[in-house]
């Protein structure tokens, strides 16, 4: 992150908003794992359809601080979340800066 200019205004040290995205045929599938977790502090953000409408995004945020191992556990976390709730992926993550 660090590497890229935008970045810079950033204070990567600590907490940012960060964006998760699942995927799944199932807008109903998403739907249930999206009440998961926002019952464990996630803001839902919406579930929407692909251009051709044959799958779903679920994207839900967290202001939260990373470091490079506890990001990589949360991701290790939304996969087996993403196999529990029978989902097509968990797609990954964005980040911006946490409003103030």
């Amino acid at each position: 992150m660090r590497s890229n200019p935008g970045y810079r205004k950033w204070d990567v040290d600590g907490p940012l908003l960060w964006g998760y995205f699942f995927t799944d045929p199932s807008s109903k599938k998403l739907q249930a794992a999206a009440d998961h977790l926002s019952s464990n502090g996630y803001r839902f953000v919406k579930i929407f359809p692909t251009e051709d409408r044959s799958t779903f995004f679920l994207h839900v945020e967290k202001i939260e601080h990373h470091t490079p191992d506890s990001l990589h556990q949360r991701n290790l976390e939304f996969y087996k979340l993403a196999s529990r709730f029978r989902l097509q992926s968990y797609d990954g993550m964005d980040v911006g800066p946490a409003a103030r």
